[in-house]
């Protein structure tokens, strides 16, 4: 037991020096925001303290909450804000759990610190995974609470301690406040505990179901309370299942995938290939003949739950990825193939078993250097292709939010107000230091008016807005309807990227 609790402080210890170490180089390198979501989560937590009607209503209805609330205690602080550290901090914490978990429940299930050590290792020392968890995004978060799950489970199947019940249903809670898939994680677990329980197995059963499923309960109570629909999350306006309707409205051809599951295999299995890098693919497809040995099933079968969810949804036509080997070549929504990372660092740790005890250290470091040697051969940050897809797709929006937001801070006057849209526009007056009390945005019931009727509601001294949006018309029609007159003080245009139009009033 003391032998144990000393290899997990040094994984801690260890996790948390790697965590510190990647996030400080993403940060002086400036690609902290580059995904457009992290810029989103980030805003999303500050508005809570920070905005017009701060409090509990501005958690929103598509992002589950937990990545939020976990932001809230650093999202306060002003530098930590316009740094993108407040949302970056809770994801490192949350990289050095999920490894830390990950470790124990390997050490547990194998009996052997090599084989726990390379799923560790394979799991740490993917690039892409060390991206993530420097930025505000949220797969960190379902990770470490995927990976506590897998913990608890192992403990119970060897113990069958009610405490790890209890765990797994905390476990699982956290999950499904972090990520949809952890919704879909409730049924296969609940029936394991069907099965692995050895006596009171419906008590077990019960009590995990009841704890995991308060999560999504809770959400729908949500969605009913705000928005009077308990699926607002699935199908309300800002949906994904809404947004691709409209696109297919307007003629855009469906994601790949959408009702094909071949397809929806196929794009996922090379994103997951790109993100994994072919040495830890090839580690883990032999790992599979040690699992099969040892009949290490259940961490495989959970691992395996989000990568299914994965392609079940990419075939239900609601979750694209796009991968730049395959039509329409370009990355869009790689990270979601991060979700294989857990099973593949599994299945390439279980491979360390099939040598014998005095082997293993020699096989587990050949198992981690053939994992890494894709990324060692070509260490260019464009070879990390979710690193690649963020700085790609943000080239634009970096761009004009850097200019826009020098606009605003050179001119801006404290209480003048500003209408405006939240989501990318919501970046301008972060980097411009802006508080977002500042801002009438398209949440508050003010702005509803504003834009509808703006020679009668539209008060703000400043507009920035996308040409043609409903901002920008509102600005034109108040000067149509002889209200308050407004004067264009910059429009920005750069290549492949809206037109930004910043409008202040005579």
């Amino acid at each position: 037991m003391k032998n144990a609790r000393l290899e997990l402080a040094f994984v801690f210890a260890g996790l948390a020096a790697w965590s510190a170490a990647a996030t400080a180089y993403v940060f002086r390198s400036g690609w902290t925001l580059y995904y457009g979501d992290a810029e989103a989560h980030l805003n999303i937590a500050r508005r809570i303290v920070d905005s017009r009607s701060p409090g509990y209503d501005q958690i929103g209805t598509v992002w589950l909450p937990l990545p939020h609330l976990l932001m809230l205690p650093f999202v306060q602080n002003d530098h930590l804000w316009r740094s993108g550290l407040a949302g970056a901090l809770p994801a490192s914490a949350c990289f050095v759990c999920a490894g830390a978990f990950l470790f124990a429940a390997m050490r547990r299930a194998t009996g052997s610190a090599a084989a726990a050590a390379v799923s560790l290792g394979l799991f740490a020392l993917n690039p892409n995974l060390l991206y993530l968890q420097a930025t505000p995004m949220t797969e960190p978060v379902f990770l470490a609470a995927l990976m506590l799950l897998l913990y608890a489970t192992v403990v119970f199947a060897q113990t069958q301690s009610f405490a790890a019940v209890v765990g797994a249903g905390i476990a699982a809670l956290a999950a499904t406040l972090a990520r949809y898939e952890g919704w879909f994680l409730i049924p296969f677990v609940t029936l394991f505990f069907l099965i692995a329980a050895r006596r009171r197995r419906i008590a077990a059963a019960l009590v995990f179901g009841a704890i995991a499923s308060l999560g999504p309960l809770y959400w729908l109570a949500h969605n009913w309370w705000l928005y009077s629909n308990l699926l607002e999350f699935f199908n309300g306006p800002y949906s994904a299942e809404n947004i691709y309707r409209r696109a297919l409205a307007q003629h855009m051809l469906p994601y790949p995938g959408d009702h094909d599951w071949l397809k929806a295999w196929q794009y996922f299995s090379v994103a997951a290939g790109g993100v994994a890098g072919w040495g830890l693919v090839a580690a883990a497809a032999a790992g599979l003949v040690a699992i099969a040995r040892q009949r290490l099933f259940w961490p495989v079968a959970l691992a395996s739950l989000p990568p299914l969810f994965y392609i079940w949804s990419m075939h239900s036509g609601g979750t694209p990825i796009f991968i730049h080997g395959l039509w329409p070549y370009t990355d869009y929504n790689t990270r979601y193939a991060l979700s294989a990372l857990p099973l593949f660092a599994i299945a390439g740790g279980s491979l360390v078993l099939l040598a014998g005890q005095s082997l293993r250290p020699w096989l587990a470091v050949a198992v981690l250097a053939l994992a890494t040697v894709p990324w060692l051969l070509h260490p260019d940050p464009a070879g990390w292709i979710c690193w690649n897809e963020a700085r790609t797709n943000s080239v634009g929006r970096r761009a004009w939010t850097q200019e826009a937001a020098a606009v605003m801070q050179s001119s801006y006057r404290m209480g003048d107000g500003i209408l405006t849209s939240f989501g990318d526009m919501t970046g301008i007056l972060r980097a411009a230091g802006i508080p977002l009390r500042e801002m009438l945005f398209n949440d508050e019931p003010a702005w509803m008016f504003a834009v509808a009727r703006p020679a009668l509601f539209l008060h703000e001294a400043w507009a920035i807005a996308i040409s043609g949006d409903p901002v920008a018309t509102a600005i034109q029609r108040a000067t149509l309807q002889n209200g308050p007159r407004y004067h264009l003080v910059q429009s920005i245009m750069l290549r492949g990227a809206p037109v930004i139009e910043i409008y202040r009033r005579d």
